[in-house]
């Protein structure tokens, strides 16, 4: 494990793996280095590029400064890109998407910029987030109702119940209650953008450079018109459905698009 400092003074923890040019790869909500896809992505990645996976803020091995605010979360990158050498590749997934996009719209360092599903609700395909969501979820974690908070995100989501109650029962839900305190600030870098409008360009028009925003073709249509309303928002994107993959992307279905485009 490595360790880099954010200009508040948060000890970021890292992995960096391969030889060649840097990508970050950001995570989304409550996934972290030894939870989640990005250390698999990083392995079929480590042949073409020197690859830095990271815990944010809060997980992991992580520091975790209050006051939250997605500022401190854009300058843990900044610490990252400026380790790498002062540039890097960013590659970001679900609600890291959204992270990475406010990156390269703030950050000089950003080469170029892959996202994956961002979770937006852009339109009436999907019921917007309640205006309230984010009290409520804050209030559980205040009241260390981890679990609450969990069950919760992953049923706005759109998990079944049924598997709810199974994954309650398993290992894996302890990992997850352990970084419950995190859902807030993703829903804070997701802003409002559930609100079933379309989204706000002007956030991202910062970000001039190459990007390309992705979907799976499985996905629900509310994923993907979101992917797509920020594929025409970001200044300069393309667009691209991965056939046969949802929102639990599967690593060996987005390795070779990246190592496409990030050249």
């Amino acid at each position: 494990m490595n360790t880099v400092v954010s200009a508040d003074g948060t000890v970021i923890a890292y992995s960096r793996a391969g030889q060649g040019p840097a990508v970050i790869l950001v995570d989304g909500a409550m996934c972290h280095r030894a939870m989640g896809p990005a250390e698999p992505l990083a392995k079929l990645l480590t042949d073409s590029y020197t690859v830095y996976t990271y815990d944010r803020r809060g997980r992991g091995d992580s520091g975790d400064t209050a006051p939250y605010s997605v500022e401190r979360e854009v300058e843990d990158l900044d610490a990252l890109i400026k380790e790498a050498g002062g540039s890097a590749y960013v590659y970001g997934s679900s609600s890291g998407a959204v992270l990475a996009c406010d990156a390269a719209a703030r950050l000089g360092g950003v080469r170029k910029l892959a996202v994956y599903e961002p979770p937006f609700i852009v339109d009436g395909t999907h019921a917007a987030r309640p205006d309230d969501y984010l009290d409520k979820m804050d209030t559980m974690i205040a009241q260390d109702r981890r679990g609450d908070a969990v069950t919760t995100f992953m049923k706005t989501v759109g998990v079944p119940g049924i598997v709810v109650a199974i994954m309650k029962l398993t290992p894996n839900f302890k990992k997850l209650k352990a970084v419950a305190h995190t859902l807030p600030y993703d829903f804070r870098v997701l802003g409002d953008t559930g609100r079933g409008k379309p989204l706000d360009a002007s956030r991202w028009a910062g970000a001039q450079l190459p990007a390309l925003v992705m979907d799976g073709g499985k996905s629900p249509a509310y994923m993907r018109n979101g992917a797509k309303a920020l594929s025409q928002a970001l200044p300069s994107a393309g667009y691209r459905t991965l056939p046969g993959q949802t929102h639990l992307l599967k690593p060996e279905a987005v390795a070779p698009v990246l190592k496409e485009f990030f050249v």
